[in-house]
């Protein structure tokens, strides 16, 4: 848990430690980083705002050093704040104030995605659909040969999407397939990786079809 507001850290810490999680608490980037080399956390609830070092950058070495789930807390809000930290690598985001019990719920569903994602790399198997190659084994995507770097949450999104080219996936079904609840009100969470995804992908690799959800275009 990497948070500079003591409050909030240790409301925190107290909740998760009693939902059966190990907290280690860091009050700034650079304490962030040398905890996080030296204990290997499962995953990271990284503020945005944070003092010196920010959150993003934060996260971007984090990640450069060694992959982890990161679900990234901002006082902002704003779309393109937003799609800048799912850039640098975070999984997913939540506004503040948050609720306890969805934090919880968005911790764990980030960990059954990581064991779900360690399941899956044993199927050999690429998907093509259209101009979008997806090695399912090596967590990899291509766009016309060219490789592109997308997060964890972006790729099960991509995948989930690629099982069924064409089939219109409602926001609710992709929240609770990915990230592991469907809560009406989180939908947004959905919205903004496809934002993502369309920004390294292409604009028209996936379709919006206005008041139901999104569907990966077909050739």
């Amino acid at each position: 848990m990497v948070e500079d507001d003591e409050t909030i850290a240790r409301a925190v810490q107290i909740r998760l430690a009693a939902e059966g999680f190990d907290v280690r608490v860091a009050g700034d980037g650079e304490e962030a980083l040398a905890a996080y080399a030296k204990v290997e956390p499962d995953v990271v609830v990284l503020d945005r705002l944070l003092p010196g070092l920010n959150g993003l950058e934060v996260c971007r070495r984090m990640q450069a050093a060694r992959p982890v789930p990161v679900l990234m807390l901002t006082a902002l809000g704003e779309e393109t704040d937003v799609l800048v930290g799912l850039g640098v690598g975070a999984d997913d985001y939540m506004t503040k104030p948050f609720s306890m019990r969805e934090l919880v719920a968005r911790i764990d569903a980030l960990l059954r995605r990581v064991e779900r994602a360690s399941q899956l790399a044993h199927e050999d198997a690429v998907i093509r659909v259209g101009e979008v190659e997806i090695d399912t084994a090596e967590r990899r995507v291509f766009v016309r040969g060219v490789e592109a770097q997308l997060t964890r949450t972006e790729f099960d999104l991509l995948r989930r999407l690629a099982e069924r080219p064409g089939q219109v996936f409602e926001r609710e079904r992709l929240l609770s397939d990915i990230w592991g609840f469907a809560e009406g009100a989180a939908t947004r969470t959905v919205d903004s990786h496809v934002r993502a995804l369309r920004r390294k992908l292409g604009p028209d690799v996936v379709r919006t079809v206005h008041g139901v959800g999104y569907a990966l275009v077909r050739p």
